[in-house]
């Protein structure tokens, strides 16, 4: 089969699967879909591969790429992709945690709220962005508070859908913490939404998990509370 062909007989699959499924796109995987394959490459070739694919689509699209603004578009794309925006794909680059023991014997929650995160549709590979507020209860042991965003911006940096984020999120907090207490909320708006289909500029969507003490309704409402004030 030709190579032409190959793309083509692709393509056509591609539409079919989308006729079939619409926007009915829901994932149950918590995590984030990766082949068992994934880092069997180093970054370097994958910047080079991907640069290589992109020239591609920028060429079937019409642009001029001997131009002095888009030739070097490829490789400045592709370079983002591996290095920033999907960085959170590769654990060589998950942040590593220390636990210290709560001395201070501080056994209410502690609230971290409006942590910016930037993330992409996996979807439509269009921008997620919005903010985390964080709060757990300690088991007796402590995280610095830079790690939380750390933890955030690591399952941002990747292809999301914000179900799985906030799931994501609220379970590497509980292995590090080694508690169930735990509380999530987030609250986003999807480019997807607001740039593209529907095109509403306004809506927001907000995910959230809540476990262990945080499942009584006045844990949980006094949590919501904190998210309220300036």
């Amino acid at each position: 089969m030709k190579p032409n062909e190959t793309l083509l007989n692709t393509a056509e699959t591609d539409k079919l699967l989308f006729d079939q499924m619409g926007d009915d796109h829901a994932s149950s995987a918590i995590n984030t879909p990766l082949r068992a394959d994934a880092f069997d490459i180093d970054d370097d070739t994958k910047i080079a591969r991907i640069a290589e694919n992109f020239r591609e689509i920028m060429h079937t699209l019409g642009l001029d790429l001997t131009d002095d603004s888009l030739k070097g578009t490829p490789y400045r794309v592709a370079k983002m992709y591996v290095n920033e925006v999907f960085s959170g794909l590769n654990p060589k680059n998950k942040p590593e945690v220390a636990l210290f023991e709560n001395k201070y014997r501080y056994n209410q929650m502690l609230v971290e709220k409006d942590i910016t995160f930037f993330s992409n549709c996996e979807h439509h590979f269009v921008p997620i962005f919005g903010k985390v507020h964080v709060a757990y209860i300690s088991s007796g042991y402590v995280i610095g508070l830079s790690k939380i965003n750390r933890i955030v911006q690591y399952f941002a940096k990747r292809p999301q859908v914000q179900e799985r984020f906030t799931v994501q999120i609220a379970n590497e907090l509980m292995r590090v913490l080694k508690t169930d207490d735990v509380a999530i909320v987030v609250d986003a708006a999807h480019m997807c939404v607001s740039s593209r289909g529907v095109q509403d500029i306004n809506s927001k969507t907000v995910t959230s998990h809540y476990s262990g003490k945080f499942a009584d309704e006045a844990t949980k409402g006094e949590f919501l509370k904190y998210l309220t004030l300036e």
